[in-house]
């Protein structure tokens, strides 16, 4: 089994209604919650459709960015870690998180700070964890991270990430043990030297975050340059409708917790 994409579960969170409050770098209108919640239903429908058993977590709406759920913890084979949020209004989320992980998993630790770290900067490879330092994640979150996962033997590395993009994942995914999805301004730092990498094409950036899950490259709909790079490189793609949860910066990586 590959570790880094093949999965038996996923967890969701539905979108609340005060997901019109959440977060955003730049307002470019509020989300329409109910074509979010028909993106979410066939985002859902996608992960199981592979096999996985997708969980659908009640919405929280205390916490209007709460359907990102994968800024909450980091899922490996061995156990979870729990992160600690870079944005104070997502502090709770990460409390309302726990009880499911330690349904699944019996061991599960946690980030204690001072440092700041979220799953949005995270992307866990077969040699090696890649954390981006972002205005969510700290190098003291990124070194705490790498003593809680010492012992299971991974390997944490920090990368800097572009200017104006929030999380390390916005700008890329895993495609497969040695090929990582990247956008050109990323990559051209170095930091995926030794892997396969295949670009989004030009002004569709915003493709970047996707996911691997099982058979399926499931990634935003709108992007099709980037969507027949994927297919001419032999992934079966899966597009799924983006663009309320693109108005909170957030992606397909950001709707689940897959392990």
């Amino acid at each position: 089994m590959n570790q880094t994409y093949e999965f038996r579960h996923a967890v969701t969170r539905k979108p609340a209604a005060s997901i019109t409050e959440g977060l955003r770098a730049i307002d470019t209108g509020a989300p329409d919650l109910v074509r979010m919640q028909a993106a979410h239903n066939a985002y859902v429908a996608t992960l199981r459709e592979t096999g996985a058993d997708a969980v659908e977590l009640p919405p929280l709406p205390a916490y209007p960015d709460s359907v990102f759920v994968e800024d909450t913890a980091l899922c490996l084979p061995q156990g979870a870690v729990l992160m600690r949020s870079g944005a104070a209004s997502r502090a709770g989320e990460v409390a309302e998180m726990a009880p499911t992980l330690r349904r699944h998993y019996s061991e599960v630790r946690k980030i204690k700070g001072p440092g700041t770290i979220e799953g949005g900067d995270i992307l866990v490879t077969p040699k090696e964890i890649l954390v981006g330092l972002s205005d969510r994640t700290n190098q003291a979150g990124v070194d705490e991270l790498a003593q809680l996962v010492q012992d299971w033997g991974y390997r944490v590395r920090s990368i800097t990430v572009p200017r104006g993009v929030l999380h390390f994942k916005t700008d890329c995914s895993l495609l497969d043990g040695k090929t990582i999805l990247s956008t050109p301004r990323l990559a051209a730092s170095g930091c995926f030297d030794g892997y396969k990498v295949i670009h989004t094409a030009d002004g569709e950036e915003a493709a970047a975050n996707a996911i691997r899950f099982n058979q399926f490259v499931i990634m935003a709909a709108g992007f099709p340059d980037t969507a027949k790079r994927l297919r001419n490189a032999g992934y079966e793609v899966r597009e799924i409708d983006n663009t309320e949860c693109a108005k909170l910066d957030g992606g397909m990586s950001c709707l689940s917790l897959r392990f």
